[in-house]
């Protein structure tokens, strides 16, 4: 899946996430800063490619995805997987812990469950393209579905379109569904 499909798939998941389970108070820290995590968790588990674009929004980044892309096995395996899920998972809550005294508003378990709505997305979208995603890690199998892979999707073509409108509408009836609660986001933290 292309970058923008995986920051749309974040976003969407995020959102059917908050439908179902709406969260009582939120200050305007802790709704931007989520927001933010989610688009990092959405494409998190690509810093093992040294070409994501990740790496090439910084100054020496490709030179950094490499070592870590390698650090890491590669493209599709340690963060794809339930094990890479853990360990990213783990950092990132030692990071909000740590971060947490800078931004005392800020509900960090919340921000930490929004990164991770992210890179779950992520995992679950990689896991209809073609090359399928290996969540079982150490075990080196890849999950596609369906299990025919000439069935799945390739990455950028008609497919993946389809799939990303289909997002787009799905976003567009969660807020017109839920207009009152998303309403009520913005009117608690604009006061």
């Amino acid at each position: 899946m292309t970058a923008r499909t995986h920051d749309l798939a974040a976003i969407t998941a995020l959102g059917i996430v908050l439908s179902i389970q709406p969260q009582a108070s939120l200050t305007l820290s802790t709704v931007l800063i989520a927001l933010l995590a989610n688009q990092i968790g959405g494409i998190v588990p690509d810093v093992d490619q040294p070409t994501a674009p990740f790496w090439r929004n910084l100054p020496v980044g490709r030179f950094f995805g490499k070592i870590i892309g390698k650090g890491l096995g590669g493209h599709r395996f340690l963060s794809h997987s339930l094990l890479g899920l853990v360990i990213f998972g783990s950092l990132a809550h030692l990071l909000l812990q740590f971060l947490h005294p800078l931004m005392p508003h800020t509900n960090i378990g919340l921000v930490w469950w929004a990164f991770m709505i992210g890179m779950v997305s992520h995992l679950v979208m990689d896991t209809f393209t073609k090359e399928g995603v290996p969540w079982l890690l150490p075990i080196p199998f890849k999950f596609g579905l369906p299990p025919v892979k000439r069935l799945r999707i390739t990455t950028g073509k008609a497919a993946e379109k389809g799939v990303f409108l289909a997002m787009l509408f799905i976003d567009i009836w969660l807020v017109s569904r839920n207009y009152q609660f998303f309403l009520s986001i913005i009117h608690r933290i604009s006061s």
